[in-house]
């Protein structure tokens, strides 16, 4: 059975977590059906994504982009369960198919568990804020730890367990400090931003999404996300080029604008940002009602043992 993730050049902790996570969920299941993808952790379920011909056992994945998967074939689709109610309704499944996202069992790892707090307040933010803006130079006066969520998985992860209180803009920011008790708060750089995903997680938790309001902390950032930057409306239209050519443009524009910017004038151009982001720190943060993953967590390990005996 082969694992699959979305791979991104960028890297983005919560999809590169799959490379390892499973090898501690289900022991031994890349050894066995080597012509199975085990489809775990992650908006992935869409058509465009999964290869076609090739069986699929879903454990915990989520809808949230593009077209949903006919998943009638059952010789092509086993699922077993998925990340929300939201998925589970969206994909035409029974409403008990819906239990959590596999993230959360990370805190039953041992090299997770009872971490030394390092850091107060951490903000963690979506992987495309992280490539287009400037958030390390703006947690420093909000008064918080700057998190990348580009960086390597594990060690991504330990930051959020070893934090006070996280600010997410990163859905599995979010989930990852749930899961090892952190309060946290949710946060978006994008009016337009695509919330089923983090409804579909938080529903089937307890609690609800309501992210706070932070704005775009570069002009790049801007173009990316077809945003307002000094009362001034990017549009992704703006970018120069196609693909990686356009990407590079605007890393381009970022690192000389950044350059370019010094002391008191760099902090100016982000004081919007600052100001916000140190206004939704000082926010009621949320968790999970008590409780509440414990009982998900029994369920998804019910689904474990059933994956067990009928693939192992």
């Amino acid at each position: 059975m082969k694992p699959y993730y979305w791979e991104s050049h960028h890297g983005n902790f919560g999809d590169d977590l799959n490379l390892w996570l499973w090898d501690f969920l289900l022991p031994g299941f890349r050894e066995v059906h080597d012509e199975t993808l085990l489809v775990g952790v992650g908006t992935v379920l869409n058509p465009t994504l999964l290869p076609v011909g090739i069986r699929k056992l879903v454990v915990g994945s989520g809808y949230g982009y593009g077209a949903a998967p006919d998943i009638r074939d059952a010789r092509e689709w086993d699922v077993r369960c998925v990340r929300g109610p939201k998925t589970a309704e969206r994909l035409g499944l029974p409403a008990e198919k819906a239990i959590v996202d596999p993230a959360v069992m990370i805190a039953e790892m041992p090299e997770f568990q009872n971490l030394p707090k390092l850091h107060r307040k951490t903000f963690i933010p979506h992987w495309e804020s992280a490539e287009f803006g400037m958030w390390q130079a703006v947690c420093e006066p909000a008064g918080l730890s700057y998190l990348d969520p580009r960086g390597e998985a594990k060690s991504v992860i330990k930051a959020i367990a070893q934090s006070e209180l996280i600010v997410a803009e990163s859905m599995h920011g979010a989930i990852l400090a749930d899961a090892f008790r952190v309060p946290w708060i949710a946060v978006s750089t994008s009016r337009s931003i695509n919330d089923f995903k983090w409804t579909d997680w938080a529903t089937s938790v307890g609690v609800s999404y309501r992210p706070r309001f932070v704005p775009v902390s570069t002009r790049a950032e801007a173009v990316a996300k077809s945003s307002r930057f000094w009362g001034v409306q990017f549009r992704k239209e703006d970018r120069i080029g196609e693909g990686t050519e356009a990407q590079g443009e605007l890393l381009s524009r970022q690192k000389k604008t950044q350059r370019g910017l010094r002391g008191v004038a760099k902090q100016f151009l982000a004081a919007p940002s600052v100001l916000a982001l140190w206004q939704a720190s000082r926010a009621e943060p949320q968790l999970s009602p008590e409780g509440a993953l414990e009982a998900l967590r029994e369920r998804f390990h019910g689904t474990l043992e059933a994956i067990r005996r009928d693939y192992f």
